[in-house]
């Protein structure tokens, strides 16, 4: 259990470390290829330290890696600007907490996200007016400079539902999640309409767990796991938390979180039938 620029430093290790085997060499012989002491390439593999934009750069053309998609996770995982698509968040760093930059940063690189809510709606489908009023209450005594700088921050995080290709959300909603009046009637009656749009999306998945379930697995609070294109080995497991976000990386935890998560969308209504159960939530019944 680990926090995220760990994690993301263990991740990219791991992952030269498998390139570098599956070409044949060994960290010495990668060492020398690049320039470098094997201490180094031993510290980046094992994430003790982390790594320059440049440096992954250099071994991933010793290994010959020149997949644009798997170059470019890499070089994500690093913290490097990238082609700055990933980055948009750095123009934002006076008001979001580390942990917070460390989530947005895994969502923009992944290419999967199963999430359990049991609260609020997921950050990528609320409305402005949802978000502001779910932000205002989280964060107590906020100014409204940094207020409707945060509102922003989780409306530009939507985009990676469009982009191309578009990250496919698939989540898991506690009947509670659509209960909870948030910004008064108006708001959340908009914000169910929203919910109804965004799961005719091909990329997007809901499913409601209605109170009629009972107990449930996720009765213990909401997760998101996060996967990655091109390797499971980049798979991460999120634990929200006040001041904190704590990351799961062993495959124990990736797999007991994701039997929960399968075990729950058992036991959740169809896709049609949780897009029903909301529109008769909105029109009162």
């Amino acid at each position: 259990m680990q926090h995220g620029p760990a994690v993301r430093r263990r991740k990219l290790g791991a992952e030269l470390r498998a390139l570098r085997a599956g070409v044949g060499l060994t960290s010495g012989e990668a060492a020398r290829l690049v320039g470098w002491h094997q201490s180094k390439v031993s510290r980046i593999e094992t994430g003790i330290s982390g790594v320059k934009a440049a440096d992954v750069e250099r071994l991933l053309d010793a290994y010959g890696v020149r997949e644009p998609g798997l170059r470019e996770l890499l070089l994500g995982l690093s913290g490097s600007e990238g082609n700055g698509r990933h980055h948009w968040w750095h123009a934002y760093r006076g008001v979001l907490p580390p942990a917070y930059r460390d989530f947005i940063s895994l969502e923009s690189q992944a290419s999967g996200m199963r999430t359990l809510e049991t609260s609020v709606v997921p950050g990528l489908l609320q409305t402005p007016e949802y978000a502001r009023a779910v932000t205002r209450a989280a964060v107590g005594g906020l100014e409204d400079g940094k207020l409707d700088a945060l509102v922003e921050v989780r409306l530009a995080r939507q985009d990676v539902l469009r982009s191309d290709p578009p990250l496919e959300l698939t989540a898991v909603l506690d009947e509670a999640v659509l209960r909870r009046e948030v910004g008064g009637p108006e708001v959340m009656a908009r914000q169910l309409a929203r919910l109804r749009e965004a799961a005719a999306l091909p990329q997007v998945r809901l499913q409601v767990l209605p109170f009629a379930a009972g107990a449930h697995a996720g009765v213990t609070g909401p997760f998101v796991i996060f996967s990655f294109p091109n390797t499971t080995d980049l798979d991460v497991v999120v634990l929200d938390h006040l001041t904190s976000s704590l990351y799961l990386e062993r495959k124990e935890d990736l797999q007991a979180y994701t039997e929960v998560f399968n075990t729950l969308r058992f036991h959740a209504l169809s896709p049609e039938d949780s897009l029903d159960y909301i529109a008769a939530i909105g029109d009162g019944a």
